[in-house]
């Protein structure tokens, strides 16, 4: 599985992308970097590392294999184990130990398979990028882009590191990793370089993690692997995570028991010695007396209960890398989660539709469907509910001219000719639209657009945004 969506021979890809942004076409993109040499990236690959976002380094196996041994109950029934081998108990010695290690190794075993899981996925996609090397555009895996190569985006593509855009023809970039916003975002070059760490609001700025919707692009790397805005976001979530509340329960709950079993002990031993009984016996009654108090198979029950819960999780393809996170799962009562369809189908659909004054009417609705059916350029989340919503018979309209949408209007404009005449039909940011406008319709009615109606427009605007 590849999360590029290109042709199978890259050289085919390229020629499909045709002559859009060509390098060395100086009077019409202004772009005239040539790109890195082979042995100048090699040298830069060595000096800032493969273009990996990779988090904090993980434990090492050895510790890996120690960790589900330290618990507070663990160290007790091992402490118990040990003094019963010593004073000539190993039966009860041999039982104890082995109850842990089932225990240990059911979770150990979860978190290796999880982990072998997760690795297959990964080695599963390989990404590429397409660089100018050389002074000619090729294919090369993704962790070889160093910080100075000119790469070549399309749609489709995954922005393989931050990267400042020489050139660019109706670039949408869609940047919900970074920025949880679910609307794809418009990006162009600047004749003007701007100096200063890249923010995701720059329209000339691409980011690792995010993909190109529409649209053609050359962009020089500004950033790679840990540097990236991406790799800052990957560092956060590899830190260690916060103890799950199943976790500081069973901590607690041995800490209390370890406490009991110590003071317990501890009682018994001296009010033997003080009666002057047989030390070794009291050493013996003592041990009992802890290993009788522990709970020895509480590690083990919980262990197997919440294995065969990641079983069958793993039945429905979820991958559990931490046996406590089952049950933090399994006690919440409300879950949160951002707006940027994660758990939803993340689909914009109409609720209702009003006139300036917010009283129901249908007549937005029907000019909202003729602009977004003769729209030319890339259909938003917003156009797609619009026309779901409404049905225009589009037959009875020609469309004669359209003004696009952009960032500076604000507007998307479209002019038709249909059953009413010729109209010019503006969609847009309420306030962009509201300051063109010198009449409104409602109820039927066209009434002047003065400043008590531009209050009540605004009102109406501002209460359904709110």
């Amino acid at each position: 599985m590849s999360p590029r969506r290109v042709p199978n021979d890259p050289h085919d890809r390229l020629a499909s992308l045709g002559d859009d942004l060509d390098v060395n076409d100086h009077s019409a993109t202004g772009v005239s970097d040539p790109g890195l040499s082979s042995d100048e990236a090699r040298r830069r690959l060595a000096q800032h590392g493969p273009n990996q976002a990779k988090g904090r380094r993980t434990l090492a196996p050895v510790f890996e294999i120690i960790a589900p041994f330290v618990s507070p109950l663990s160290l007790i029934l091992i402490a118990a184990a040990t003094v019963s081998a010593v004073v000539g108990d190993p039966t009860g010695a041999a039982i104890i130990i082995v109850i842990v290690l089932i225990g240990s190794s059911i979770n150990l075993a979860q978190t290796w398979r999880s982990s072998r899981a997760v690795r297959r996925l990964q080695e599963g996609v390989a990404p590429t990028a397409t660089v100018l090397r050389d002074g000619q555009w090729s294919e090369i895996p993704r962790p070889d882009v160093v910080p100075g190569d000119v790469i070549r985006l399309s749609a489709g593509d995954l922005v393989p590191a931050d990267a400042r855009l020489l050139a660019a023809r109706d670039l949408h970039v869609q940047q919900a990793a970074l920025t949880g916003e679910s609307l794809r975002v418009e990006k162009e070059a600047r004749r003007t370089a701007i100096e200063g760490p890249m923010r995701p609001d720059d329209a000339d700025a691409v980011f690792q993690g995010t993909s190109v919707v529409s649209g053609t692009a050359m962009a020089k790397v500004v950033a790679t692997g840990r540097a990236t805005a991406f790799g800052e976001v990957v560092a956060r979530l590899a830190d260690r995570p916060p103890e799950t509340e199943f976790d500081r329960g069973t901590r607690r709950f041995g800490l209390f028991v370890t406490q009991t079993v110590f003071v317990l002990v501890l009682i018994v031993f001296l009010v033997n010695a003080v009666e002057q009984r047989d030390p070794l016996q009291s050493l013996l009654f003592a041990v009992a007396l802890a290993v009788g108090l522990t709970p020895e198979f509480l590690p083990l029950i919980t262990a197997v209960t919440l294995a065969r819960g990641a079983v069958r999780m793993a039945r429905r393809h979820v991958v559990v890398k931490h046996l406590g996170a089952i049950q933090n799962l399994g006690s919440m009562d409300v879950l949160c989660s951002d707006k940027t369809g994660t758990l939803t189908a993340g689909e914009m659909t109409v609720a209702r539709v009003v006139d300036p004054f917010g009283n129901p009417s249908d007549r937005p609705a029907a000019l909202a469907a003729v602009n977004s059916h003769f729209e030319t350029g890339i259909k938003s989340p917003l156009d797609v509910a619009i026309l779901k919503s409404k049905a225009i018979d589009a037959h009875a309209y020609r469309k004669l001219d359209e003004v696009p949408f952009d960032f500076e209007r604000r507007r998307l404009t479209v002019m038709v000719d249909g059953p009413e005449g010729k109209q010019l039909i503006t969609k847009g940011a309420p306030e962009s639209v509201l300051v063109c406008c010198t009449q409104l319709e409602s109820d039927g009615h066209v009434i002047p657009l003065d400043d008590s109606a531009r209050e009540r427009c605004v009102a109406t605007y501002q209460e359904l945004s709110g």
